[in-house]
């Protein structure tokens, strides 16, 4: 898949992928079926569920570094600041050839790298974000992605990218 089709498929699962609500449940059983992945499947990652200023699930697997926190921090910053995800920033200005940096934004503040997706609370909008940090930017997208389609009941093969 080239960025166009991407950027389509990102905006779709940003649609779709709403929340009843955000509270220490639901960012306890999203975090948890995200380490539960993690650990099924031998992955290095941190994980950060939170609503904005304050922080609800977080784990760290073996092997992460805290250059994977700084990574979680920045990332979350971009889905703070867009209310998108940080892949479909990230994606998006690739397309343009534009850059946080051109815009003002230090990149010691911000990763328009995949891995962050807004927690999107139907009725509410943008409440806060889960992110990944640890795997190539597009599997950290769409490991959160997976996550997310398995606590709402959704068909991830319905959502997921396309073959790179």
């Amino acid at each position: 898949m080239g960025v166009s089709e991407d950027l389509e498929r990102v905006a779709l699962q940003e649609r779709e992928l709403r929340l009843p609500a955000v509270d220490m449940q639901l960012a306890w059983e999203l975090g948890t079926r995200l380490r539960t992945l993690a650990v099924e499947r031998g992955l290095r990652i941190v994980i950060d569920v939170r609503r904005f200023g304050q922080p609800l699930f977080y784990a760290a697997m073996e092997g992460t570094t805290p250059d994977n926190v700084e990574w979680v921090r920045r990332k979350s910053n971009v889905v703070a600041r867009f209310h998108r995800s940080s892949y479909g920033v990230g994606l998006n200005l690739k397309a343009k050839n534009d850059s946080l940096e051109a815009r003002g934004l230090p990149i010691v503040d911000y990763a328009s790298h995949g891995g962050s997706f807004p927690l999107v609370v139907a009725g509410t909008g943008v409440v806060g974000s889960v992110t990944v940090s640890g795997l190539a930017q597009r599997d950290d997208h769409e490991l959160v992605v997976e996550a997310l389609c398995g606590l709402l009941g959704r068909d991830y093969a319905e959502l997921k990218l396309g073959a790179e």
